[in-house]
This record gives structure tokens, sequence and C-alpha cells, in this order.
């Protein structure tokens, strides 16, 4: 299926209109979330990684720039 210019501005008019714009936000979040909870689960469990942190390992946000 393949989406043409004029397609996709009338899908999001119609996803604002079901939605509304006040909970497109958490809508969005909560996709995110559920992909992300998606993916942890299809990836092959290795044995020396922990499945419990979904962010990484822990020193992932330790970087120190100048």
């Amino acid at each position: 299926m393949n989406l043409r210019g004029w397609e996709i501005p009338l899908l999001l008019i119609v996803v604002i209109l079901l939605f509304g714009a006040k909970r497109l936000p958490e809508l969005a979040r909560s996709v995110g979330k559920s992909m992300r909870i998606l993916k942890d689960e299809v990836r092959p469990k290795d044995e020396g990684t922990d499945s419990t942190n979904p962010s990484g390992p822990a020193d992932a946000g330790d970087d120190k720039r100048p």
C-alpha cells in the first residue's frame, strides 16, 4: 500500500478528528512504549544481557563531553 501526497494529510485530519488534539501526545507515547516492549520481546536473548533493563547498559548515559 503506497500513500500518495494527498492521502497523508487526509489521514492526519481523520486521526485528529477521531482522537482529538489533546489526546494525540498520549497516544503517541503509548504506541512508542508498546513498540519498545515488542522490540525487546522479539530480540534474541543472549546469556550475558539483562532483559529487565530496556534502557541499555548502565553507563550509556554517562557520556561526559567537554
